[in-house]
């Protein structure tokens, strides 16, 4: 019998003897998850009925499971994730357990992972404050340009900085009130500098990419990522 404040997605994973797991349990353990709401469990050939909404994982685990267990362990989230979602967003995945501690790489690389897990175990890197820092560089090594993530100028972090010069701040929730003072702050010092700064959101990274990567290319066409003497 469960408690009324139990977890519902446990509960219902009890139910239906089916194991959290993928984007589901990334998101659960505080991992960057890009927008997937339907829930994605690992099922067993004995698992009850499952609702026809979930995505469900049949492959063997890379982790051997328990019997009893209602949740997945990182290693066969990260594991499922690389073989359910797209590259980028399976990447962002991978870099935010990284970056949290969740997992060692060469833990990871001991393990028997299929192809697409031990591409983004050589890929994945622990620097991203964000996944959308982690989408924004990826969708860009078309420019083949030096980007440096995290890059610290004038005192603080950048989110991404494109050869020399052109700056990219990527705003999240919580660029607002003395967060967002400072941000202007800076910029104006960048700008003084000689640095370039273009601020994107969420929303439009995510929704809109075509208007921000034409933002992007055009600043490198006007050479604004190149230093000037």
């Amino acid at each position: 019998m469960a408690t009324v404040d139990a977890d519902p997605f446990l509960v219902a994973a009890a139910r239906t003897g089916v194991i959290l797991t993928c984007v589901t349990q990334a998101r659960r353990l505080g991992l960057w998850v890009l927008r997937d709401e339907r829930p994605h469990v690992a099922a067993a050939a004995h698992a009850g009925h499952v609702s026809a909404d979930a995505v469900i994982h049949w492959h063997a685990p890379t982790i051997p499971r328990h019997p009893d267990d209602l949740v997945d362990p990182i290693e066969n989230v990260l594991v499922t994730v690389a073989r359910c979602q797209p590259h980028e967003a399976a990447l962002a995945v991978w870099e935010s357990a990284m970056r949290s501690g969740l997992v060692d790489r060469g833990v990871l690389l001991r393990l028997d992972l299929p192809p697409a897990a031990r591409r983004l175990c050589a890929e994945a890197r622990p620097f991203a404050d964000s996944g959308l820092e982690t989408l924004f560089p990826t969708r860009l090594r078309w420019l083949k340009l030096p980007m440096l993530q995290q890059a610290w100028i004038l005192g603080r972090p950048v989110d991404l900085l494109i050869g020399e010069r052109l700056v990219v701040q990527i705003d999240g929730g919580h660029h607002v009130g003395a967060q967002r003072a400072a941000d202007i702050e800076h910029d104006a010092l960048l700008m003084l500098r000689g640095y370039h700064v273009i601020r994107v959101t969420y929303a439009q990274i995510v929704d809109d990419w075509a208007t921000v990567q034409r933002l992007i290319a055009g600043a490198v066409s006007q050479g604004l990522h190149l230093a000037r003497d």
